[in-house]
């Protein structure tokens, strides 16, 4: 069984995981709404939707804001005619000590990773009951939402409350059809682990590529995971395979933190 057919919109998705997620539901038969902030990134990937012989559109918006998500959503339905899939993908690090941390940076990385998921399982279950229809929620939690660690204190709180979102929308929105579910990757290979793995050089004092060489050595599937490993995850999250689960924030990072 697959999702040909269905529309889904994926946030985040002009690069990294949001990028391969976008890619391989298309591939998988969804037509694709791509929300980003970054315009030049958003017609890359959606030319390498479109030549797959699926439908898709762009949508310029700010997650942490409430009016861009319910706005991507009408977008969406209007542009691709429905709307049976959100990933609430986009997210940012934040790499600080929590002694060091200031008000700002912690009110920048829950807006966008707390608020911006928040907003998308809102709107998305508003618009899947305004259309009496049955919908899937699928948002980024990470490793770091099942354990905190060094340096990413605040970056792990955000993704510990993404879990919090999950259960209890789960719950809530049951009886509507409407599954919720999460996703928690490891040490991928994108923009964010060289940020994060700059950041820790630069408050430790260890050199480029040692932290994020320390992560991935503690892999026990021997290699750092990629996009497209994530991406596999949430198709069969966003499929009818997994119909009969919700509420749950599985792990996807080749065996780091288990469990």
């Amino acid at each position: 069984m697959s999702i040909d057919g269905k529309v889904a919109l994926v946030t985040g998705a002009g690069q990294g995981i949001g990028r391969a997620i976008a890619l391989r539901l298309a591939r998988d038969g969804a037509d694709i709404a791509i929300v980003d902030i970054n315009d030049e990134k958003m017609q890359a990937v959606v030319a390498e939707v479109r030549a797959m012989g699926r439908k898709a559109t762009t949508f310029k918006a700010d997650v942490s804001k409430r009016d861009d998500v319910y706005a991507a959503i009408d977008h969406t339905e209007k542009e691709l005619g429905g709307f049976d899939i959100i990933v609430n993908n986009a997210g940012i690090a934040n790499i600080q000590s929590i002694a060091e941390v200031t008000p700002a940076e912690v009110e920048k990385t829950f807006k966008v990773n707390v608020e911006g998921v928040l907003w998308g399982i809102q709107a998305a279950a508003a618009k899947f009951k305004e259309r009496g229809q049955k919908g899937k929620i699928i948002s980024a939690s990470s490793i770091a939402g099942h354990e905190g660690f060094p340096l990413l204190g605040v970056y792990s709180a955000t993704k510990f409350a993404v879990r919090a979102l999950t259960q209890a929308a789960a719950k809530e929105f049951a009886s509507d059809g409407i599954t919720v579910n999460a996703y928690c990757p490891g040490v991928v290979g994108t923009d964010m682990w060289v940020e994060i793995d700059r950041r820790m050089a630069e408050i430790t004092g260890a050199k480029i590529g040692e932290s994020y060489d320390k992560f991935v050595g503690g892999i026990a599937l021997g290699r750092a995971q990629t996009p497209e490993d994530v991406a596999a995850f949430v198709s069969y999250l966003a499929g009818p395979d997994s119909d009969y689960m919700t509420g749950q924030a599985p792990l996807i990072d080749g065996g780091l933190v288990y469990r």
